[in-house]
């Protein structure tokens, strides 16, 4: 699935999990627990051609996956990411 080039606006808790969000001038509110996405830590990135054996390369939450739904109803499941300070909205699912 390839992903959007689309950015949002993202409201969060004292944790950091999402709260509220604006897409398509559309607001959203988050329905259920919000999952993190996880990835190889970006300090990690120089010694990712080593071999890490038996473990793995460390982790850290690259974006969110969360159900939210407007006030009318409308309700998606958004995976979104932080591009340096802004929400890049990932992926929707209908």
């Amino acid at each position: 699935m390839p992903q959007l080039q689309e950015y949002v606006e993202i409201w969060t808790d004292d944790a950091g999990s999402p709260r509220r969000l604006v897409w398509r001038t559309r607001r959203f509110r988050v329905t259920d627990r919000p999952t993190t996405l996880v990835g190889p830590a970006e300090w990690w990135a120089p010694f990712g051609d080593h071999d890490v054996s038996p473990g793995r390369a460390p982790l850290a939450i690259t974006g969110w996956r969360f159900q939210a739904s407007t006030d009318d109803g409308e309700t998606h499941v958004f995976d979104v990411a932080d591009d340096d300070g802004r929400w890049r909205l990932l992926r929707v699912f209908d």
